[in-house]
């Protein structure tokens, strides 16, 4: 069938087939945006309530002081809204990791403790992870 004739038999005002409206054609091709978080980010919030935990235990031995419970709940905060692709705990979860990350390099050049040379390279690389343009675009 000629493109002349295949234009004859359509009513006014219908689209032709071969060419669904403009709308039809930027959804199909746009990216859905479902929930399932990066395993990045997944990462990172499950590394945060570690952390979290390991404070806690860390207050009830009598290990680190009463404040550090602040330290804690933040943590937990921000690994919560990080699983659950929340833009305001992205920002919590990168101060957090950024943070720990010199602290725990300071404290390998001041005592040369290898745990922390390792613990703060890791959180550089989450650090690094984070800022990272498509992540960013996956929080809502």
């Amino acid at each position: 069938m000629s493109e002349e004739t295949r234009r004859d038999n359509e009513a006014p005002g219908e689209a032709p087939l071969d060419n669904p409206p403009n709308n039809l054609i930027d959804r199909r091709l746009q990216p859905q945006r479902d929930w399932a978080p990066l395993p990045g980010l997944l990462a990172i919030g499950l590394y945060l309530l570690v952390l979290a935990g390991v404070i806690i235990l860390g207050v009830a031995g009598r290990h680190y002081p009463a404040i550090f419970l602040l330290l804690a709940a933040a943590f937990l905060t921000a690994s919560a809204g990080l699983i659950l692709l929340l833009r305001w705990a992205w920002a919590g979860a990168l101060a957090a990791v950024f943070l720990l990350a010199c602290y725990n390099l300071w404290i390998f050049g001041a005592q040369h403790v290898a745990p922390a040379l390792v613990q703060g390279l890791l959180n550089l690389v989450f650090f690094l992870y984070l800022v990272r343009a498509e992540v960013r675009e996956k929080l809502r």
